[in-house]
C-alpha cells in the first residue's frame, strides 16, 4: 500500500495565524513552518498561484522542514489560463498586460513564466521536497478539444515535473466521460485530483477517487458551503467537517493508496482552524500517526513572512 499523507492547503492563512493554532514562540515565519511540520508530513502552497516564487523561499522551506516532507505547489494562474494581473507579473514582463488582463496566446511569454516558475521551485525538487504541481483550471473550462489540447501543452511545458490536475467543471467526471478523462490523464502522466464539495448544486463536482499515475493521487475536501462556486471566498470554502462527513473518504482514500505510491489528503476549508482540525480528525480516522522527531535546527534567516 501507498503512503498517505494528510495536511492542510495552506500553514499562512491569516484565519489560521489568527486562530491561535500556533504556540507562543512559532508564531513567527520560520516558527510557524516548523511547527506545521512537526503536525503533518504534507502542506499545500498556495501562495504560488497568486505571484511567482522565489528561490529564496523555496530554499527556505527546504530548511525549516525535515527530510522526506512535502510542498505540493500550485501553478501560477497565467499558466492555468486564469485571468492574470499585470501586476501579478515581475515587473520587466507587466507590458504584456498593459491594455488589461495579461492575455494567454503568447507562448514566449507563457514559456518565460514557466522558467521562472519552476527556476525559483528547483531548490524544493532538488531536496526532494517537492509533491507536486497542481494545475487546478478555471470552471468555465469544459472538456472538449479545445481543453484537451490545453492540458496537452501544459504538460509538454511541464515535461519531467510532478504534475497533478484538477478540473472546475463537473462534466469532466460525468459518468459517460470520466473513462475518457481518465485515459487523458494517465496519457500525460498526471495525478487526477478527487475534490469533496457541497452536492447538489450546478457546480458540484463528483465525489470520485481515481487514480491515474502510479506515483500519486490527491484528494482536496474544499468544504461543503452551499454558497460553492457563487460566493466570496471565505464564504465558498468556510466549513467544519464532522467525521461522519470524513469517514466516506476512508475506504476511498485506502483505495487510493492501493494504486499509488503516495497519496495527499489535503484541507482547503478555511475558517480558523477547521483545515488543522479536519486534517487531524481524518489522520486519526486513517489510523495514522503524526510526523516524529524534533524540529529541524532554526537558521539565522530574514523572517520573510512566509
Amino acid at each position: 500500500m501507498g503512503e498517505i499523507r494528510v495536511g492542510a492547503c495552506s500553514w499562512t492563512d491569516k484565519e489560521l495565524l489568527a486562530s491561535g493554532w500556533y504556540p507562543a514562540g512559532r508564531r513567527d515565519a520560520e516558527g510557524r513552518l516548523r511547527h506545521y511540520a512537526t503536525r503533518f508530513p504534507v502542506v499545500e502552497v498556495d501562495a504560488t498561484y497568486y505571484a511567482l516564487p522565489s528561490t529564496r523561499n523555496s530554499t527556505l522551506w527546504v530548511e525549516r522542514t525535515p527530510a522526506g516532507f512535502r510542498f505540493d505547489v500550485k501553478a501560477f494562474s497565467l499558466l492555468t489560463g486564469h485571468p492574470t494581473r499585470a501586476a501579478a507579473l515581475p515587473a520587466d514582463l507587466r507590458p504584456a498586460g498593459r491594455d488589461g488582463p495579461v492575455r494567454r496566446d503568447d507562448p514566449g511569454l507563457l514559456d518565460e513564466v514557466w522558467a521562472r516558475f519552476s527556476g525559483a521551485l528547483e531548490p524544493l525538487r532538488a531536496a526532494g521536497r517537492l509533491g507536486t504541481l497542481l494545475f487546478q483550471f478555471p470552471p468555465r473550462l469544459a472538456p472538449d478539444a479545445s481543453a484537451r489540447a490545453l492540458l496537452r501543452e501544459c504538460r509538454e511545458r511541464t515535461a519531467g515535473w510532478p504534475l497533478a490536475v484538477e478540473f472546475r467543471h463537473p462534466d469532466w467526471w460525468r459518468p459517460d466521460l470520466a473513462a475518457g478523462t481518465r485515459a487523458l490523464l494517465a496519457e500525460l502522466d498526471a495525478a487526477a485530483v478527487a475534490v469533496d464539495t457541497a452536492q447538489g448544486l450546478p457546480t458540484s463536482m463528483p465525489p470520485v477517487a481515481p487514480v491515474t499515475s502510479p506515483r500519486l493521487a490527491v484528494v482536496r475536501f474544499h468544504g461543503r458551503s452551499p454558497a460553492w462556486g457563487t460566493g466570496s471566498k471565505e464564504d465558498r470554502f468556510r466549513h467544519d467537517y464532522p467525521p461522519a462527513e470524513l469517514a466516506p473518504w476512508v475506504e476511498r482514500v485506502r483505495a487510493m493508496a492501493e494504486r499509488a505510491r503516495e497519496v495527499h489528503v489535503l484541507f482547503n476549508n478555511c475558517c480558523g482552524d477547521a483545515a488543522v482540525r479536519a486534517a487531524e480528525a481524518m489522520a486519526d480516522l486513517l489510523g495514522l500517526d503524526p510526523p516524529r522527531g524534533p524540529e529541524p535546527p532554526r537558521q539565522p534567516e530574514l523572517d520573510l513572512g512566509l
